[in-house]
């Protein structure tokens, strides 16, 4: 049997292409659920399905809950999940699966910037660049249009909500970095989701699924939304959160270099398009985000 060890260099660059996969491939599966549910309603399926599945693992580590860590479960729990998941699905009512994937790489722009102001990390000028591109490129995203004219009549603010969910991305990985101890990736995220799944789940209880029952397929998109929530969040987060306990903050939020790739390629097979244009602004993040990733060698 192959033993992965998250120590060698080699199985955490495979780990990371393997994580990329499977974010990459959440857009669209994100995209499949909207046609049948509600953006909070595929959100709120999300969290409470992945609870479902973190539950047995949950139960028996809650006695590993502590006054010391219930500030950061609750953090992970709500800030790198919950609120996340909302604020995706919200975007992708109005902003295509390959874009979405593409603005979340902002996220080690996010991630470095609040390393430095709350969790005492270092970082060099070039970092600084980084991050300056990053969301210069981000910002071009946003603001693009194909119809010309005033600058505010062309911002798309749906893709306001993915960089708020970037934030709560860097907030967290910071988090699982910094400040988690003694605890290993299963059960720091089925502890999280311990606090979060029974929101969601008395939130899905209140919501309206008239319009839900008078699409087709809708069992078939739930299956999508199922499968997101199994494959997306429960064994990606316990893979990640694993993975950042054992190499850097920054490295873990590297991943993001590589979903784009996959989301455009799902993108591109569900008959999205992207112009130059945005091609040129999608070279200008990936080039931030490498910059924010140069670190000095120790």
């Amino acid at each position: 049997m192959i033993k992965v060890d998250l120590k060698n260099r080699g199985w955490q660059w495979l780990t990371l292409l393997f994580l990329s996969f499977i974010w990459g491939s959440s857009f669209i599966l994100m995209k499949k659920g909207l046609r049948s549910y509600s953006h909070d309603q595929v959100a709120a399926f999300r969290i409470f399905i992945s609870f479902l599945a973190f539950l047995p693992f949950g139960i028996k580590n809650l006695k590993k809950v502590t006054r010391d860590n219930i500030y950061s479960l609750l953090i992970v729990g709500f800030i790198g999940s919950t609120i996340p998941a909302f604020l995706f699905t919200k975007a992708q009512t109005q902003v295509d699966s390959s874009l979405a994937g593409i603005l979340n790489s902002i996220t080690p722009l996010f991630t470095l910037v609040i390393g430095l102001l709350f969790y005492k990390s270092t970082a060099k000028l070039i970092n600084a660049i980084g991050v300056f591109l990053g969301l210069t490129g981000a910002l071009g995203l946003i603001t693009y249009s194909t119809n010309g004219g005033n600058i505010l009549d062309n911002i798309n603010y749906y893709g306001l909500f993915i960089v708020v969910a970037t934030i709560c991305y860097g907030i967290n990985v910071n988090q699982v970095k910094y400040k988690i101890k003694g605890l290993n990736g299963l059960e720091l995220t089925s502890m999280a989701f311990m606090f979060v799944g029974p929101f969601a789940g008395i939130y899905l209880l209140f919501t309206d699924f008239s319009f839900t029952f008078s699409t087709n397929d809708y069992m078939l998109n739930l299956g999508y939304i199922a499968i997101l929530a199994v494959i997306g969040t429960v064994l990606a987060l316990v893979i990640f959160n694993t993975l950042i306990q054992h190499t850097s903050a920054l490295f873990g939020a590297s991943v993001t270099y590589f979903i784009p790739v996959f989301a455009i390629m799902w993108g591109l097979f569900d008959n999205e398009n992207l112009s130059l244009i945005q091609f040129l602004w999608i070279g200008l993040i990936f080039t931030g985000v490498y910059l924010v990733n140069k670190r000095s060698k120790k």
